[in-house]
């Protein structure tokens, strides 16, 4: 066996949970960037920061409407509680969740490969300069 191979075997590790509708993924990821924004809400507070509400934008309106749901159905009743966490911030008005077109979901960039006029549309929009300092060749490289 290659010792590439034996790392990776080493090192793998068995999925936290399986989703088996992009709608329920959409939900998970939602509750688990949920539980990101309130370290860092913490974290700010650490520093004297207040934030009120933080929007959490989704571009899955079912995944939306299943955070807002209290009834549990046929459906979504295989989801761990812990994957619920999500709604009771929703209900208490913690979190408030938007809807956002596809075309202006910003985490494309980190998630997907895009387009280069796509890439360099969602750079704009992140404020992330036109050059950069490219550190393999310590050159300034500039967008065409």
């Amino acid at each position: 066996m290659p010792s590439s191979w034996s790392n990776h075997i080493l090192h793998s590790k068995k999925q936290a949970c399986v989703a088996l509708s992009t709608t329920e993924a959409e939900y998970i990821a939602a509750g688990s960037c949920w539980v990101q924004i309130l370290w860092i809400k913490q974290q700010l507070e650490n520093f004297r920061l207040m934030v009120n509400k933080v929007p959490l934008l989704c571009d899955n309106t079912s995944a939306i409407n299943l955070t807002k749901n209290q009834i549990k159905y046929s459906r979504t009743k295989h989801i761990e509680i812990r994957h619920h966490f999500i709604r009771d911030h929703v209900s208490n008005e913690d979190c408030e969740i938007q809807f956002i077109e596809i075309d202006k979901q910003l985490a494309y960039i980190f998630t997907k490969p895009l387009p280069r006029e796509r890439f360099f549309f969602l750079r704009n929009e992140l404020g992330i300069l036109d050059s950069l300092f490219c550190l393999c060749c310590a050159n300034l490289c500039v967008s065409f």
